[in-house]
């Protein structure tokens, strides 16, 4: 039972979340769409759907008279959704809550309204993509990187097939005496498994240590490429190279290699020239883990791919997202789980969202134009683009720049102002005018709000990225 104190607790939330959603719904709430959240939150993993709360900070109760006859809803609900709900009338002091208890979803199963599978995306109540239906429909399978990719191989065999050594280091630990001590962390990492005398390497080992792809024929068509071009399109294409190692073991030269083959440009700085690359090194290094991990695996014919123009860097991977791209800085929902811990014990990744927050500050560091995140046909984009002044930057550029900017602050705990955003596009105090048009058109795209708290003053205007 729900009580009013649990209710004071959930208001005090800084953000609406997976497994929570307030709506006002004073007077009344559409049953269809009532159906609509509860189907959604449920493909979701369950939640609580609360009325009668208003969804701005600070959430005010506001009392609703909606849905007077809450046993008879509940029937309702079933009847429409086809799986039960609990809904419960809170009275609290100051006013009538109703709390709508959510179930998840069976593994493997997604519930559908008249044929649409639906999901939340923001304030939006959305369709699943291909790509997320897939995955929900694939659960009861089994995990496509835990499969055997070889079998039948003895212990010499295991050791020439994978780099065993970089794999102690990147552990940072000792290679073992004898091969036998090394085969045995090989086993109790799940890499490796012993069956009958011999033993079979399950593809995430293969994907991750092989000294050479081509090796294992079931993984080889993951290798990442890297491809080159000449100018701004792919009209000719100067290099086309496909990765030979293991995801792990060969990622330091997949970044030396594709940091080698980017454009210099000179800049001055102290009065003397110096040749930069395109974009840093950092940001290269973020970005090719992040599609290393976030791939869908799943998808056949399709790898990683690093295309280099000469004024941009794509970074693409099969699968869409399973974030929506405008909450990629403060979400995070790993698509291969175990990849994704191993990435991590080896430092090349971390597990927590970060990755992506350190390529916003980076871009913002290296007063680069905001990096443009993209959903495609069962594809991810991320674009990075080199150094451009302000005055070349369109309207896409600024606004782009100004959510990023804002959500970037909005994780680190802190709120955009004017002032801030000026110093992320090195714009002079004379430049206030300029950045608050900015601002201006990045809350008129619905991308971020006003911080109500802090009233109507203009000179201590915060703001905040539109999902917070």
């Amino acid at each position: 039972m729900t009580t009013p104190a649990q209710i004071d607790l959930w208001r005090k939330t800084l953000s609406e979340h997976q497994r929570l959603e307030f709506k006002e719904a004073k007077n009344q709430f559409d049953f269809g769409r009532l159906q609509q959240y509860c189907v959604a939150l449920a493909n979701e993993g369950g939640g609580t759907l609360v009325l009668g709360v208003a969804d701005k900070a600070p959430r005010p109760i506001v009392g609703s008279r909606a849905f007077p006859n809450t046993v008879k809803t509940a029937e309702d609900l079933f009847q429409a959704t086809g799986f039960r709900i609990d809904v419960e009338a809170v009275a609290h002091a100051d006013g009538r809550v109703l709390v709508f208890h959510i179930p998840s979803r069976p593994r493997g199963t997604a519930y559908h309204l008249d044929g649409r599978y639906l999901m939340r995306a923001g304030e939006a109540l959305v369709p699943m993509s291909e790509d997320q239906l897939r995955r929900i429909f694939a659960e009861g399978e089994p995990d496509w990187l835990e499969e055997y990719s070889v079998t039948g191989q003895d212990a010499q065999q295991v050791v020439e097939l994978l780099d065993t050594q970089t794999f102690f280091e990147l552990l940072k630990l000792p290679y073992p005496s004898d091969r036998a001590g090394a085969l045995d962390r090989l086993v109790r990492e799940r890499l490796v498994d012993e069956l009958g005398g011999a033993y079979a390497i399950r593809r995430l080992g293969a994907l991750l240590l092989a000294r050479r792809l081509e090796d294992f024929p079931d993984i080889a068509r993951k290798a990442p490429r890297v491809v080159v071009y000449t100018g701004i399109s792919k009209l000719e294409t100067r290099l086309d190279r496909t990765g030979t190692k293991g995801y792990a073991v060969g990622f330091q030269g997949l970044v030396q290699f594709v940091m080698n083959q980017l454009p210099q440009n000179e800049v001055i700085e102290d009065a003397l020239r110096k040749a930069v690359k395109l974009v840093p090194e950092v940001v290269v290094r973020e970005l090719t883990a992040n599609a290393l991990i976030h791939q869908d695996l799943g998808v056949g014919g399709a790898s990683v791919m690093i295309e280099v123009y000469a004024s941009r860097v794509e970074f693409s991977n099969p699968g869409e997202p399973i974030v929506p791209v405008e909450r990629f800085i403060d979400g995070y929902q790993s698509r291969n789980e175990r990849l994704a811990d191993l990435m991590r014990r080896f430092g090349i990744c971390e597990e927590k969202s970060s990755g992506i927050d350190q390529v916003i500050h980076a871009t913002e560091v290296y007063q680069l134009p905001a990096p443009d995140f993209r959903a495609g046909h069962r594809r991810t984009f991320v674009t990075l683009y080199g150094a451009k002044p302000f005055d070349e930057m369109d309207r896409n550029d600024r606004v782009r720049a100004c959510y990023q900017h804002c959500a970037l602050k909005w994780v680190m705990s802190d709120k955009m102002t004017n002032q801030s955003l000026r110093e992320r596009f090195h714009l002079g105090e004379d430049k206030a005018a300029i950045a608050s048009q900015i601002i201006a058109a990045t809350i008129e795209a619905g991308l971020i709000k006003s911080d109500e708290s802090m009233g109507k003053s203009r000179k201590f205007a915060r703001y905040l990225p539109f999902w917070a």
